[in-house]
């Protein structure tokens, strides 16, 4: 359900004036507020293997408020005109007009990264206490939120495309959180009834702090390629189709994606239960990997990529053909993502996190070593390029976890045989 905000907020952005102007600050400051929100992505798979009792639950709680009040302070100093300018300018090189409408709608995202801390961390709660009902319904209150919001703005405000994308999106997820809090109240009664077990002590601070920040480092290094991503866009061949196409190709994809992202938790949680279910587990994972590839597919190959991008995203005819090919190389990404949140939900179940984070970067490397190339030597749009290195960075960065993963595996099988016997 998630997945439906980013093509929603393009077709409403797509919409209104100066459609390439604002569809490329949109997804510029998408961009930033994903690198702002990235150390507290991971709270979900972090609360949903940690908090087993009332001591680890109040550790990891009192955790994350202090990194969403960091992540808070970091995005209000980078919305700061000095920095902003020197990054924006200079370093992305992006027009003056997108500038302007990127700091404007970036500093509706400022309540964003908070909200997803908070609403993750209670998510990781109901996951793991199996009330995963609750997670949807404080969803649906969110998309109802964030859609409200977007059409009351495109009808009556006169604000920018930029802008209302922005605020349909704090408004969602901070209606999200503070649901997902009151669902979570009866999973946190639960815990706090729980004392730690007698023969493993609680982990403390400094411990969770060892184990969370290479998971922290994960997304930050992933979301931090988005706005790097954009420095290549708007250098690269047709600049401006580029930018503005990309976050309606990205959200298409994160449709799908969505799916084999949110397993990740649910892996974490039964097989952290219970290991002899680890096959069970994984031939799921590969169905849903099909699945998800098998439907992106269907729209990227057929018409319905032009009914997608031209009818429901409201893209012009240009554009919606300059982004199908991007699509196509994109569709095999949902079966790639549901096998890496395979692979992490292993290692993190585990207590092996380095190369979770490890692997990302080199993800990230690759990515932009190849956006280099293509930007130098070959004759490529820039959309097209990115969907082909995102593609081969993915692959690198589950060729890399292969090899700390053989011996978890070896381990969660000799554990389902221990349960079963």
């Amino acid at each position: 359900m998630m997945a439906a905000e980013g093509p929603f907020l393009a077709a409403v952005i797509a919409r209104m004036t100066a459609e390439k102007l604002n569809l490329a600050a949109y997804g510029v400051a998408y961009a930033f507020g994903l690198v702002a929100e990235s150390p507290v992505i991971m709270l979900m798979s972090a609360s949903t293997a940690l908090c087993q009792d009332r001591t680890s639950y109040r550790h990891l709680r009192n955790f994350t408020l202090w990194l969403c009040l960091a992540v808070t302070l970091f995005l209000g100093l980078f919305l700061l005109p000095p920095v902003f300018d020197t990054v924006a300018r200079k370093i992305l090189g992006l027009a003056p007009e997108v500038v302007d409408l990127t700091h404007s709608a970036l500093a509706l995202l400022l309540p964003w990264a908070p909200a997803i801390g908070f609403r993750r961390f209670y998510q990781g709660i109901l996951i793991a206490t199996h009330k995963t009902r609750r997670v949807a319904a404080a969803t649906i209150l969110r998309l109802v939120g964030m859609s409200g919001t977007a059409l009351c703005c495109y009808q009556l405000s006169s604000m920018n495309g930029a802008q209302v994308g922005a605020l349909a999106l704090s408004v969602g997820v901070t209606a999200e959180a503070l649901f997902t809090r009151y669902l979570a109240q009866t999973a946190i009664s639960e815990i706090l009834q729980k004392q730690p077990a007698a023969e493993k002590s609680p982990m403390s601070y400094r411990q969770i702090w060892d184990y969370y920040l290479p998971l922290a480092l994960t997304p930050f290094i992933g979301l931090s390629v988005h706005p790097l991503v954009t420095f290549f866009l708007g250098k690269s061949r047709n600049a401006l189709e580029s930018l503005a196409v990309m976050p309606v190709i990205y959200g298409l994809t994160f449709v799908f994606r969505a799916l084999g992202l949110s397993y990740q938790e649910v892996a974490i949680a039964l097989i952290g239960e219970n290991r002899a279910s680890y096959r069970k587990a994984r031939n799921f994972a590969i169905g849903l990997g099909i699945f998800c590839t098998l439907c992106l597919g269907l729209i990227a190959f057929t018409p319905l990529a032009e009914f997608w991008f031209r009818d429901l995203s409201g893209l012009s005819q240009t554009l919606s053909n300059f982004a199908t090919p991007a699509l196509q190389v994109m569709a095999t990404f949902p079966a790639l993502t549901v096998l890496i949140c395979w692979q992490r939900a292993l290692l993190i179940t585990a207590r092996v996190t380095r190369p979770v984070s490890f692997a990302t970067g080199v993800e990230a490397v690759g990515i932009f070593s190849l956006l280099t190339v293509a930007m130098l030597y070959l004759s490529l749009n820039g959309a097209l390029a990115a969907s082909i290195a995102y593609v081969i960075g993915r692959l690198m960065a589950i060729a890399v976890l292969q090899r700390p993963l053989k011996q978890q595996k070896h381990n969660f099988i000799e554990a389902k045989v221990v349960a079963k016997s």
